[in-house]
């Protein structure tokens, strides 16, 4: 790489609002999905960065993921629940220890294997057999 590459240089980012707030949303993108890790949330605990109020403040900021416009961005839905208790210093706080990790960890897998099961969605399968569907083999 050549030091005189514009595309390379960080004057590049500054210089391009779009590529600047591009790449301040996929930042924030990649971090709120992060929160869906109960070992991750757990690791920051233990290194009291959820202790820090200036991460205090940027996790506030963050609730804007929970907008509609954004939210809509996110792949794992834990993260803005998990988002939403690190609002709170008791959550921030119990987070460092072992069994709260493993507590969230099996909360979070027990509803990942049931939430088929909820009354208001359908399970039914689509017939696959072709006398059940009219549909004629030759």
């Amino acid at each position: 790489m050549m030091a005189s590459d514009p595309a390379q240089s960080p004057q590049a980012t500054t210089e391009d609002p779009r590529a600047a707030n591009r790449d301040k949303f996929e930042l924030e993108l990649e971090f709120v999905q992060s929160l869906a890790n109960p070992y991750y949330l757990h690791s920051l605990a233990q290194q009291n960065i959820l202790d820090q109020p200036a991460f205090i403040n940027y996790l506030e900021y963050l609730m804007y993921w929970k907008e509609k416009d954004y939210a809509r961005f996110i792949h794992y839905p834990h993260a803005l629940h998990h988002l939403d208790l690190l609002q709170h210093a008791q959550f921030r706080s119990e987070m460092k220890k072992d069994e709260w990790r493993e507590y969230l960890n099996q909360k979070q897998y027990d509803h990942w294997r049931t939430w088929r099961d909820y009354p208001g969605i359908s399970t039914n399968v689509a017939p696959t057999d072709p006398q059940e569907t009219g549909v004629q083999l030759q």
